[in-house]
Parts: C-alpha cells; structure tokens; sequence
C-alpha cells in the first residue's frame, strides 16, 4: 500500500542549520521506519501476512533563509567568491552540504521548500522526480503570466531558455537515500538578486539569474505563491496535502 498523504509545514524565516537538523531528523526517522518495515516483512514466514500495515511517512516543507550560501557535494568551493570577511560584510554565512549540485543562494524573499518523501509511495525515478518539481513551478509561473521551461543539460527552471537570454528563476539540488528524498528547491520570488553576485551560480558563469519580481516589475505576495506552488505540487505528484 503507497501513503499519498503529504503532511505540509511551513517553518516561515528560519535560520539554514537549523532547518538542515529538522530535515535531517525527519529524514533519518522515514529512512529508519522504512528499513525497519522491511526488516520485518522479511522476517514474516512464507505464506502468512504481516498483521499490520504501518506506511511511512512524507513531509512538504515551505520556508525562508536568512542569507546563505550552500555548496553541493560536486560543487567547486572557488565558486564561492567572497571570503570570510566578504560573507561577513554581506551578512551572510555558507555551508557545505549533502545534496546536489553547486553552489546556490538563499535569502528573504525567495521560497525554499524541501519535499521528504518516500518516493516508493509516489515513483522511484529520481529523474522523473525533478521533472515533475520543475513542472509544479513552471505552471505556478504561468499563473502570472510568465512563461518559463527547462535549459538543457541543466536542472530547474528558466526563462527564455531558448536563446541568449536564458535566465534561471528557481535552483534546485536534492539527496536521495533508500528512494527517500530531502533538500529541494529554491525559487526567487522577491529574492535580493545582488547576492547571486558573490558566487558563480550551479557552476553557470554565463547565464543570468531572476526572479518573479523582477519579471514583473513589483513584487508579489510570497504567501499567495506558496499557496499556488503547494497546489501544483500536489497536482503533479498525485498527494493529499495535510495542513
């Protein structure tokens, strides 16, 4: 039996370690009741039936960083350009992390969420997973009037991917253990885009990075966004989102 319930928490403005430890914590519980669920389950002779379904659990998480900058495991640390003293003039802090990709920003304004699923309750196609996130976002972006797709050979969400102009609008860099998933995405909504400066973003030095704000010349409700990109979330994925 696949568990399509999705229980959804948004942290709001919460510093970058502390939301890593509380992901880190609900991943390491789902990988734990997983790998423990299995256990048992072989342990059942042949010809009976476990007397118990337990499903393991799936989480949304919505939130906002201060500033921060995060390294993937296949990142270049020179990818960062400021040193000690930059980060500190910047207010800003970095962290080398477990999940994908390069380098990226996060900051007021933009909305993160990391998604802690158990994909075996969805599909186990790591691949398929980042298409159907992407997917979410583009048609959250078409509900402004902004037409956005993917850039070949790259991860996430872009505009105008198919000409010079290409211009990345929401990063997104995960790990997966066991078919069960954390980190996610970054998408720029009313993000300070002066910050994407200080580093060579996802190891891209020759494309631009934007943001729903700067599309549309003001900026938008961050909430009306999250309620939007929750929705499309859910959509694509087949859920039932709880709170």
């Amino acid at each position: 039996m696949k568990n399509k319930q999705v229980t959804f928490q948004d942290w709001g403005l919460i510093d970058y370690k502390d939301a890593w430890d509380k992901q880190e914590a609900l991943f390491a519980g789902t990988v734990k009741l997983k790998t423990e669920l299995r256990n048992r389950h072989l342990a059942v002779p042949a010809g009976e039936t476990e007397e118990e379904n337990v499903l393991t659990p799936n989480y949304l998480i919505f939130c906002e960083h201060p500033h921060v900058y995060t390294l993937g495991k296949s990142g270049k640390p020179e990818h960062l350009l400021l040193d000690e003293a930059g980060l500190k003039e910047k207010n800003a802090t970095y962290y080398p992390i477990n999940r994908g990709g390069d380098i990226t920003y996060h900051g007021p304004g933009q909305l993160v969420a990391y998604p802690i699923l158990d994909l075996d309750n969805f599909f186990t196609d790591i691949h398929l997973y980042l298409r159907t996130l992407e997917e979410a976002v583009i048609n959250t972006l078409a509900e402004y009037g902004i037409t956005a797709g993917r850039y070949p050979g790259y991860t996430g969400v872009w505009i105008d991917a198919d000409n010079e102009r290409a211009r990345k609008i929401c990063a997104m860099g995960v790990r997966c253990s066991r078919w069960v998933t954390m980190h996610g995405l970054s998408f720029n909504v009313n993000s300070e885009l002066d910050y994407f400066n200080n580093i060579v973003p996802c190891g891209i030095d020759d494309k631009d990075v934007t943001s729903i704000k700067r599309e549309l010349g003001r900026e938008v409700d961050l909430n009306e966004v999250k309620q939007i990109l929750k929705h499309h979330i859910s959509v694509q994925f087949g859920m039932e989102i709880i709170g």
